[in-house]
């Protein structure tokens, strides 16, 4: 089980975008939305570790030996629908280091802005990552 705790969100309005949410992506989906103005957010997900080691889980993405899983920034329309312009990685691996052999969850606290303020995206790692098993 991986704990994703995101604090320092980048606000509702960035750039062009208006209505800007943070999630975790399923396939190419967005699920868990939040919006981009809250204090902090809590994402849970299921991550089973095979040997090699390799992952596997609904939010697993990516080729084995290069796994991870998506934090997603995209737009709300009026209508309801998500549209993704920005996107951070968790690398699994990271996460696979941290963990002690009996840990069955691992958190992963990230600052969600970036230096400009923008919502973060490209691989997470430290110092606006740490992990603890």
């Amino acid at each position: 089980m991986v704990e994703i705790r995101g604090h320092n969100f980048p606000g509702r309005a960035w750039g062009v975008y208006a209505n800007v949410h943070c999630g975790i992506q399923l396939g190419r989906e967005p699920v868990e939305l939040v919006a981009g103005d809250v204090v902090s957010a809590v994402w849970t997900i299921s991550i089973e570790v095979l040997p090699g080691p390799d992952f596997r889980g609904p939010a697993v993405q990516g080729k084995k030996g290069e796994r991870f899983v998506y934090l997603t920034w995209g737009e709300v329309g009026a209508d309801g629908t998500f549209t993704m312009f920005r996107r951070a990685k968790l690398m699994l691996a990271d996460v696979a280091a941290a963990a002690r052999s009996s840990a069955d969850r691992v958190v992963a606290t990230v600052d969600l802005s970036d230096s400009c303020g923008a919502p973060r995206c490209a691989r997470l790692k430290p110092p606006v990552l740490s992990l603890i098993a």
